[in-house]
């Protein structure tokens, strides 16, 4: 038979209000009252049970993680499970359970969100980028639900939101590549609809505008996120007259496909050919050469969206929108210095 708070009581000597009072880490309960009464807990293996509490106090226990899957999900959007792990790693702490929704589209993502709030399944929602819909947004607003959408939504709302600054990642991997003394660059990327793509795109540009450096029209390639796309996308810059001399690609797939376009054009990476690209999934360095990336913390997206979603649980008028990481720099060997090179040949 199962302990119960009555059996822990008992055996403390204390009254069950005060067993209570522990286990909801109330105040004016001595330290050495609590101290003994967890370590009668203990020796009795006592677990309280959770679903009573959540009853008792009209919460569920429960923080969704919403999000859309599809064949492949976890081969060609890796990072939506590290944001989940990073969110899991505060919450397991908070006497939380973290349940992940699968749906099918952003019309599903809407349907399940009026579900959850309309019978109080969760007590907060996590909304990935992919599940992201003006209606959704709009509904959890209007209902003050708590909530944290992982990526800035692509329109204005006053939803809770946290992301990472895709434009400052396109800086970034711009200024790294002149560092280097490249100075014909082309920007290989996603759909010109994607969000993620046009911000760091918008980098790219930007930089080049504000240290006056030429942008050919032609340097500039839109596809999908997939190898094929790379390949292709490599293949048409590769026909042209003037070849560049560094080339940033926008996730990892694209840069498999365009290191295949250039050795098929027998192109040599670095030696004939710079590569940088975004996101350092384990497949950035399986491609020979390993390569350069602008890395993003989305581990640490998770840990922080988890975070400040129990803060708006515990304060729903809190609003929050706000980039919370910095990208960061990892040089491997799909580039290489053309400057340090050109000084030590002198």
């Amino acid at each position: 038979m199962a302990v119960t708070i009555k059996d822990v009581a008992r055996e403390a000597d204390v009254s069950i209000a005060t067993v209570s009072k522990i286990l909801n880490n109330k105040p004016y309960i001595s330290e050495s009252t609590t101290q003994h009464v967890k370590e009668v807990m203990k020796r009795l293996n006592y677990h309280p049970n959770a679903q009573a509490s959540n009853f008792k106090y009209k919460r569920s226990g429960n923080i969704v993680f919403l999000a859309v899957t599809e064949l492949h999900t976890a081969f060609h959007n890796p990072h939506m499970f590290e944001i989940l792990c990073g969110a899991q790693n505060v919450i397991r702490n908070k006497d939380y359970n973290l349940p992940f929704m699968g749906v099918s589209d952003t019309q599903d993502a809407y349907e399940s969100v009026k579900k959850i709030v309309g019978c109080n399944t969760a007590d907060g929602i996590l909304v990935h980028g992919s599940a992201t819909s003006r209606p959704l947004v709009d509904f959890l607003v209007k209902n003050n639900f708590p909530h944290i959408i992982i990526g800035r939504p692509p329109f204005a709302s006053s939803t809770c939101w946290i992301d990472t600054n895709n434009r400052v990642s396109g800086q970034m991997a711009m200024e790294y590549l002149e560092e280097c003394g490249y100075t014909q660059i082309a920007f290989i990327g996603g759909p010109k609809s994607d969000e993620i793509s046009r911000h760091r795109l918008q980098g790219f540009v930007s930089y080049m505008n504000i240290n006056r450096l030429t942008i050919q029209d032609d340097f500039i390639k839109y596809g999908t996120y997939t190898k094929e796309s790379g390949f292709l996308m490599m293949e048409e810059l590769l026909c042209q007259p003037t070849l560049p001399d560094a080339v940033i690609c926008e996730n990892n797939q694209i840069a498999m496909g365009a290191v295949h376009a250039a050795e098929k054009h027998q192109l040599s990476i670095p030696k004939d050919m710079g590569l940088i690209t975004f996101d350092d999934y384990p497949l950035s360095q399986l491609i020979d050469p390993p390569l350069t990336v602008i890395d993003i913390d989305v581990h640490e997206i998770g840990r922080q969206a988890a975070s400040i979603l129990l803060q708006k649980i515990n304060n729903p008028a809190l609003q929050v929108q706000s980039f919370v990481t910095l990208p960061n720099l990892i040089i491997r060997s799909s580039t290489q210095n053309q400057n340090k090179m050109s000084h030590s040949l002198i």
